[in-house]
């Protein structure tokens, strides 16, 4: 059967819906592989969030063209937020591509593979470059209605594990390849004390598609489409059988992950649903750990932060993205909240959840921004001490209003700002670290570490990664360490607690 490859550009959405489409096509016997040169089949999953990440991705597909050279039935496709946006202008692009697929079909991604297969074979035909420009690709980025209950599988990635760095000029620090381990064909072949030695400690489980907010920096609207969850029922099953391979945590994924369910459940007894689902989880034995992310500042009720508070599964952990700290500018951005009911949100989740690690994304540069408006967002960055923060600078994106607004500011003014910046940000960051050395914390160990295999390494329960040395028997088990030291954005921990 032939071989496929699936890089993945941006968020933890596009992982999770990568490891979809490499689910679906391994069920159907394709095979995958560690490097794209040994590809019948290359996917990429792309980013519309910066122009960066689409130059990327361009540029890539237009270096991986030369493969055919060698393997000229090659099949070469473009999947996601991308291919969403741009549809069939891509081909103007990348005329060579045989699949543009929008972010609401990755489930029929496995079909349409299969059917240029099949097509070839019919032909007969001896294809080659030049021919490949004949050939019809398939685009198809059509809405379809409950395309969110359809990313529901899982065919597990060896994950990259890297810190929440301040330095961040794009969603990229994340950009995968598949390497895949699959849970449910596992299953099938191998006893279940061989198939839990390869499913990781953590888990992404997609609850909803979509959102409905419409700030005037962000193309997700655009490109996800409109907010639409996944039954409640649903989630729990599929985080009950995740738990049964051997899953301790599990982490929400949504545009807006804590606005889930608005649309489709009611309130019982003035819970929303996205607290319901929490308690839901809460539940299910063998489940350790609990996160969510991304949440919206307006999304946190009463009933949030209650939840948070008294489950002791939800992890003390949030990214809570301020966007800006100046009212004038979260208004012409369509952030309906103002720095002053932020910081009443921070110190209300920090007093229900002593301890908790609060990180952030934060824009500099948007149009308009002004001295005193960077400085008020500069001011609160030092007041609120994040434990972290994404720092972006600016940049528009077609199809969305900021990108016409007046006021535009140089490149200049926005890579100073974000330098300046990312050193309150990691002065906050590295103080928060230090005062980690000495303690004990709890770690869920996930494995080897990514730049010393000899190692392992794990996440505290708010979210820092800790490196230390031991033996495989640890994998995948949550026990305490204490801090010995802090290199950058790592914290070490004392082997000897372990014995």
């Amino acid at each position: 059967m032939p071989t496929f490859f699936i890089k993945t550009y941006g968020c933890q959405m596009n992982e999770r819906d990568s490891e979809q489409v490499a689910r679906d096509l391994l069920t159907r016997g394709y095979t995958p592989v560690a490097h794209e040169k040994d590809a019948d089949i290359i996917l990429l999953n792309t980013c519309s969030v910066r122009e960066m990440a689409e130059n990327k991705a361009i540029g890539k597909m237009g270096f991986l063209r030369k493969l055919r050279r060698d393997k000229p039935q090659l099949i070469l496709g473009y999947l996601g937020c991308m291919a969403q946006r741009l549809g069939e202008t891509l081909l103007e692009k990348s005329p060579h591509v045989d699949l543009i697929v929008g972010t609401q079909k990755f489930h029929r991604v496995a079909d349409y593979i299969d059917a240029i297969i099949k097509k070839r074979r019919e032909e007969e035909d001896e294809f080659n470059e030049l021919t490949q420009a004949f050939r019809a690709p398939i685009v198809d980025v059509e809405a379809e209605l409950d395309s969110q209950n359809s990313i529901r599988d899982h065919l597990f990635f060896e994950k990259e594990t890297s810190s929440m760095s301040g330095v961040s000029s794009q969603y990229g620090k994340q950009e995968k390849d598949v390497q895949a381990t699959s849970a449910s064909t596992a299953v099938m072949s191998a006893p279940l004390h061989e198939v839990k030695e390869r499913i990781p400690a953590t888990a992404f489980i997609s609850i909803m598609q979509g959102c409905n907010m419409h700030c005037t920096f962000c193309i997700v609207p655009t490109t996800r489409g409109p907010e639409r969850g996944r039954p409640i029922a649903d989630i729990v099953d599929e985080a009950r059988e995740l738990v049964a391979l051997g899953v301790k945590e599990v982490t929400l994924l949504g545009q807006i992950v804590n606005l889930y369910g608005r649309h489709e459940m009611p309130k019982v007894h003035e819970k929303s649903p996205f607290v319901q689902l929490l308690e839901a989880l809460h539940r299910i034995e063998g489940l350790e750990r609990i996160r969510f992310t991304s949440p919206h500042p307006m999304g946190f009720r009463q009933d949030l932060v209650t939840c948070i508070g008294e489950h002791p599964k939800i992890m003390e952990h949030l990214h809570l993205p301020l966007q800006s700290g100046s009212d004038r500018i979260l208004k012409a951005m369509h952030r309906p909240y103002t720095a002053s009911t932020y910081r009443k949100l921070v110190a209300q989740l920090r007093n229900a959840r002593p301890g908790i690690a609060i990180t952030t994304d934060i824009i500099v540069g948007f149009p308009g921004e002004t001295e005193e408006d960077y400085l008020q967002t500069r001011r609160l960055a030092e007041e609120l001490e994040f434990d972290n923060a994404f720092v972006f600078r600016y940049s528009p994106r077609g199809d969305t209003p900021a990108a016409t607004m007046e006021g535009q500011l140089s490149e200049e003014v926005k890579e100073f700002r974000n330098k300046d910046l990312l050193e309150v940000i990691n002065a906050s960051a590295f103080q928060k670290l230090e005062s980690s050395v000495g303690t004990l914390q709890e770690i869920l160990c996930e494995g080897p570490s990514r730049y010393d295999p000899s190692r392992l390494t794990g996440r505290t329960r708010t979210n820092k990664i800790v490196v230390f040395e031991g033996n495989k028997r640890f994998e995948r088990e949550i026990f305490e360490l204490r801090i010995t030291r802090r290199h950058s954005f790592t914290l070490y921990g004392d082997p000897a607690i372990q014995e």
